[in-house]
């Protein structure tokens, strides 16, 4: 995938304010602020920024965390995890693979069939409905 690469002023032309703080800036909306997104709808979750393919509609889960969370991501090559010492904790980021926006993090604790539970900011995603 070929990489999308843009200034801050670029971005923030692009999205808003709040958008840009949580994508670009690596910052996490307050819990149920959010737009926890229609579940009964089929389609793909697709990154705010550069419009790629993040998460399947199926592999969505409530997990009254305040967050929107999935089980899998799209793909193996949709996203990019990296090791996140942050706020006394260690944790692992989710960014987006073709535009390193900062989605989220990923932990051990999901639902079968993979256990893991991707807490993901609303403002990274869009929705695409696919009938």
């Amino acid at each position: 995938m070929k990489k999308i690469i843009k200034s801050d002023e670029e971005w923030k032309k692009q999205l808003s304010e709040s958008e840009f703080l949580i994508t670009r800036k690596k910052g996490t909306e307050p819990a149920f602020s959010g737009n926890n997104f229609d579940t009964t709808k089929k389609g793909l979750f697709r990154c705010v920024c550069c419009n790629a393919s993040l998460f399947k509609s199926d592999t969505k889960f409530e997990s009254n965390s305040g967050w929107p969370s999935f089980f899998e991501s799209y793909s193996e090559e949709s996203i990019t995890e990296l090791s996140d010492n942050s706020k006394g904790m260690l944790r692992t980021e989710v960014l987006c693979s073709v535009c390193d926006s900062h989605l989220g993090h990923v932990f051990d604790d999901g639902p079968k069939p993979t256990g893991l539970r991707y807490c993901i900011n609303s403002l990274s995603l869009k929705f695409e409905e696919i009938e």
